[in-house]
């Protein structure tokens, strides 16, 4: 009948459509089935309902579809319900839910009662279980609005079973089409269970405290009803392995590898605690393999980008969100039992809780670090801007561009959400119970939280320094200064060379310290220079006194005053410098002087006096003598 294939392909409408029209289109499809099969009640007679037999079903498989259609029609009715008041403020509660509940349940029965008429028509298991598999998703379906609603009922005990009974519905679907997809490999199967099928029962498993670290087919093999040997026959005849381990092939890397050791005990602050949990220590273990796992992530990969490297990080959180699901967990089970607070289980969970959550914290604070950049953020540098890939006409190259401040600006306000959430994951290690009792341990807190802090100031004076506010600036250096100046040196006890985690090593603590003084001077200098700038731009050109570099011959007084705001001309303007005048006698190589000798000239490479020169010529002429015409050669 290959009764997935015709529910899928009926589904496809929701791709172009909404539930709305996805049940109207089944009530058309319904109304055509019933008068090609005889059973339309026709215009003006009462309604009779009749019921459907094996025997139609084996004499005709349009029966089956009719049935199909029914249970397609209101399982599109309920999720109609559901979507259109899914934006509700208060949710879907009161009698809208119980309208929703009702059609699924519906839905779900006229499956099952498919079920029995399959079998009893001797169909193959092939649609038994297939018709298996469809009614298990809608009574999962169902079990899920009751529990997730107002419906749900309060009791712990009786909570569980009803994420229970859930689980269990939807792990025999996802059994049989895990199966069926084995066996055949088809899409549709495979759709079901990653769209529908697996998220539904990795949210229920949480509902009903069960590890993240557990698979889901291991969750869909250990909810699935064993007890029905005639279903268990048919999945594992589709698939042997089913229900059980598929046994992987060894290979060089697992025979050399060793299993992962469970540890017995945590050490938190000189104090050993037992781990009185078994789940504790597995996911402990988890953990171990993860710290490991990042760790050979980052020496492999040194070069790679900031968000790969934060990425590595989830495998790392999510194992220590588990540890510290699970130790909550056995404290509650203590607690139910009224074990008192100086018992020694509870004593070791406490600990043990104080422990993972401090590590919970100080991987994430880690992973806010790769983000941030190298020294964590201690240094701002401007990046290179990507240049087009597509070349220019003429075949020239781009020429480099200045990271534009609009840019620099927004990586700055990056840098400080993920500085307020390192701060405000520290200030929650304070809220664990018995953090506060330990009050170097809150010291400790306190010096790192107040070390982000002042990284948080620095780059908010980057931003300040950037758009020319130096005042302003200045006031937040001088805060992360007497932030650092207020908190003890910091120490790092981890291995240096290790993931960044919430430890801060002595080496950073004392770059971050001098990079801020040296900051404070040469932003105060500036501003200085700003003030004095603002101070000669007030005075009048010209009008003010000369500056005291340009009188340091003339000693000030007694009793006078020295303006020492008025030290030099700032800025500096462009004035002559008085210097030494440079005479050059260059009339000297053209006038007879008296007792000088006369100059002698080169002709055929033989010295010839002017005396010789003028003799070979004609006779010189007597010289006129030339009247006085007054002083300067002027007239009267």
């Amino acid at each position: 009948m290959d009764i997935t294939k015709f529910i899928a392909s009926h589904r496809e409408a929701l791709l172009i459509s909404d539930y709305n029209a996805y049940r109207a289109q089944l009530s058309r499809q319904l109304r055509a089935t019933r008068k090609t099969l005889g059973r339309a009640t026709n215009k003006r007679e009462k309604f009779a309902k009749r019921e459907i037999t094996a025997a139609d079903i084996s004499s005709n498989h349009e029966f089956a579809h009719l049935l199909l259609l029914t249970s397609e029609r209101a399982y599109a009715h309920a999720m109609h319900i559901k979507t259109s008041h899914a934006e509700d403020r208060k949710g879907i509660a009161g009698t809208t839910r119980s309208h929703l509940i009702s059609r699924l349940h519906k839905a779900a029965k006229i499956a099952s009662e498919l079920v029995g008429l399959l079998k009893e028509s001797g169909s193959g298991d092939r649609d038994v279980i297939e018709a298996r598999a469809y009614h298990g998703s809608l009574a999962g379906a169902e079990a899920f609005e009751k529990q997730s609603g107002e419906q749900a009922v309060k009791e712990d005990t009786e909570k569980q079973e009803g994420w229970t009974r859930c689980l269990k519905h939807f792990s025999e679907a996802r059994v049989i089409y895990a199966a069926l997809y084995e066996k055949e490999g088809n899409e549709i199967f495979k759709d079901l269970l990653e769209n529908t099928i697996d998220p539904t029962i990795r949210y229920a498993a949480y509902q009903a405290h069960i590890s993240r670290t557990i698979p889901i087919p291991s969750v869909a093999k250990r909810y699935f009803p064993s007890e029905d040997k005639q279903l268990v026959a048919s999945v594992e005849k589709l698939d042997p392995f089913a229900l059980k381990e598929k046994p992987v092939a060894k290979t060089d890397e697992a025979s050399d590898s060793s299993p992962q050791e469970v540890p017995s005990n945590i050490t938190w602050r000189g104090r050993k605690a037992n781990i009185v949990d078994a789940s504790i220590g597995q996911a402990l273990a988890s953990v171990n393999a993860a710290e490991a796992k990042l760790k050979a992530y980052l020496s492999s990969n040194p070069d790679a980008s900031a968000r790969d490297k934060a990425a590595a990080y989830d495998d790392i959180l999510i194992a220590s969100q588990d540890v510290s699901d699970a130790t909550k967990n056995a404290t509650d089970e203590l607690e139910k039992e009224r074990v008192d607070e100086g018992d020694s289980r509870m004593q070791n969970l406490r600990v043990t809780s104080l422990a993972v959550n401090y590590d919970l914290v100080s991987w994430r604070v880690g992973r806010n670090r790769i983000l941030i950049g190298d020294n964590d953020g201690m240094t701002f540098e401007s990046q290179q801007q990507k240049k087009p890939k597509r070349p220019r006409k003429n075949g020239s190259e781009y020429p480099d561009k200045e990271e534009p401040r609009g840019r620099k600006l927004a990586r700055l306000r990056e840098r400080v959400v993920l500085y307020d959430a390192t701060i405000q994951s520290i200030n929650s290690v304070k809220e664990l119970r018995g953090a506060m009792r330990d009050a170097k341990f809150v010291e400790e807190l306190d010096g790192k939280a107040n070390h982000f802090r002042a990284l948080k100031c620095l780059n908010i004076s980057y931003s300040h320094t950037l758009l020319g506010n130096h005042l302003n600036a200045l006031a937040l250096l001088k805060r992360a200064q007497n932030l650092l100046a207020s908190s003890e040196p910091l120490s790092s006890d981890r291995a240096t060379g290790g993931p960044p985690t919430l430890d801060i090593s002595s080496y950073d603590s004392s770059s971050l310290r001098s990079h801020v003084s040296a900051l404070v001077s040469r932003t105060h200098a500036l501003v200085e220079l700003h003030n004095l700038e603002a101070n000669s731009a007030s005075k009048n050109s010209g009008a003010g006194a000369a500056p005291i570099v340009q009188n340091l011959h003339a000693y000030p007084p007694p009793g006078t005053h020295v303006d020492l705001r008025n030290l030099v001309s700032y800025p500096p303007k462009l004035e002559p410098v008085p210097v030494k005048p440079l005479f050059l006698d260059v009339a000297w190589n053209y006038i007879e002087y008296p007792g000088r000798k006369p100059a002698a000239t080169f002709t055929s490479n033989k010295p010839v006096s002017r005396e010789v020169e003028m003799s070979d010529g004609e006779e010189e002429q007597p010289k006129q003598e030339e009247k006085k015409r007054g002083w300067f050669g002027f007239g009267r």
